[in-house]
């Protein structure tokens, strides 16, 4: 499976818990994963374990889109875009494996298929403020450090 299709079942999992207890997300899971046909171990392993560090993240991915986006506190978010956010922004910063562009990327391609019509451009707008303010947090760490040399 490749990794589009992992990020787009991720995301589908990720939305459902909007939806569901954290009790029945458990069997949720199980559910979810039983109805894709032909699932190599590898991927569903992949994906649970994505899924669960996006959680394990949730309340600093939160404060950060909070910090973000003006005017649209994650309360007020569609779930759609909330959650291709949610993922992206752990892959930001939490997944090295993840190049910015993709991450940002992706996240606007599921929300253009699965959101509203502004969807990819709201999506688009806070993940390209974040990942430049990460760039900028990146080139004062490598100054200070040059400077301390």
């Amino acid at each position: 499976m490749r990794r589009r299709e992992q990020r787009e079942h991720i995301f589908k999992l990720l939305f459902m818990t909007e939806f569901n207890s954290e009790e029945e997300m458990n069997e949720q899971l199980s559910l979810y994963f039983d109805s894709l046909e032909e699932l190599a171990e590898k991927d569903q392993e992949y994906m649970r374990e994505k899924y669960n560090h996006v959680l394990e993240h949730l309340d600093e991915i939160d404060a950060l889109l909070n910090e973000t986006s003006k005017g649209w506190k994650t309360k007020r978010m569609s779930r759609v875009d909330l959650t291709a956010l949610r993922l992206a922004v752990y892959e930001l910063k939490f997944d090295k494996n993840v190049p910015t562009g993709v991450a940002i990327n992706e996240a606007v391609e599921l929300a253009k298929n699965f959101g509203g019509d502004t969807s990819g451009s709201f999506v688009n707008g806070i993940l390209g403020k974040i990942a430049k303010d990460e760039d900028t947090k990146e080139d004062v760490k490598v100054e200070s450090e040059e400077k301390t040399e």
